[in-house]
């Protein structure tokens, strides 16, 4: 028994090493190959500014030329990334979501765990008893910050509203869901450095960026959907394009920048919590 014994753990490691070593020869092959690939298109890639380039064609002239007619955007760019590439747009949105995923299913703070710990301390008294979190965020990010709050008072409303309106006014000025969801995170943010995580969680927890990510993104989906199928198939999608310069112009692309802006806000204060607590 212990010749076999040893004998499964020779093979054993001896099957790790082989494994490793074919499994490093062909991360570094796939390297150099993809370095190789890369490096050879770059090369042959055309020089810069002549008029036969494949990105002087005719799509940028129909953006130019068609685009408030056809999308009821000012804004050039969210004529284009909402309306003719909107499908590139909603992929970029997903990627935002994927992410936020991978980093909780990474970082997040185990529930059972955390239960089990709680049930440990639950003889201990009120002040003995409060949880690593707790501590350390009054150490690294003091709640008690006077200052810090009375400024964040002030400023928090003004920063929230002025990425409303950057959201709204996506495709009247430049702005749109991308911008103006960095600035309504940022705004979580600081909200959260000045007050902490047991104010903050009241309007901005775990369940609350759950829904908003996904009724935003399940949002953009059905009504793309409807506009591509539409389009496709040569139909009249019946969404009213308004008067170009209105608030209420642009058919979808207004309704979609406010998705993409959910889903942006989300996204950072859900890195920014998952990193800096280990849950949201």
């Amino acid at each position: 028994m212990r010749k076999n014994k040893k004998t499964q753990n020779f093979v054993s490691e001896r099957t790790l090493k082989v494994s490793e070593t074919i499994y490093r020869i062909v991360a570094l092959t796939s390297v150099l190959t993809l370095a190789i690939l890369l490096t050879a298109t770059v090369l042959n890639l055309p020089a810069v500014g002549q008029i036969s380039n494949p990105d002087n064609n005719e799509v940028s002239e129909r953006y130019i030329e068609k685009g408030i007619e056809e999308t009821g955007a000012v804004n050039f760019v969210a004529g284009m990334i909402l309306d003719y590439r909107a499908f590139d747009t909603f992929g970029e949105s997903n990627v935002l979501f994927v992410a936020t995923i991978c980093v909780t299913v990474m970082l997040r703070i185990s529930g059972k765990k955390k239960r089990k710990e709680e049930k440990k301390d639950a003889s201990v008294s009120a002040e003995a008893s409060k949880s690593e979190d707790e501590l350390s965020d009054r150490f690294y990010e003091p709640s008690r910050d006077t200052i810090l709050q009375k400024m964040s008072a002030i400023i928090f409303p003004i920063i929230m509203v002025f990425g409303i309106y950057v959201v709204l006014n996506g495709h009247l000025s430049p702005g749109g869901g991308f911008s103006g969801g960095a600035v309504l995170g940022a705004g979580f943010i600081l909200y959260l450095n000045a007050f902490g995580f047991e104010k903050t969680e009241r309007f901005m927890n775990a369940g609350t960026v759950k829904w908003i990510t996904f009724s935003a993104l399940m949002v953009y989906c059905l009504a793309k959907s409807y506009s591509f199928f539409t389009g496709a198939n040569h139909l009249d999608s019946h969404i009213p394009l308004g008067t170009p310069g209105a608030i209420l112009s642009s058919g979808l692309i207004l309704i979609l920048n406010i998705c993409v802006g959910m889903v942006v806000a989300c996204t950072m204060y859900s890195f920014y919590a998952l990193v800096r607590r280990g849950r949201i």
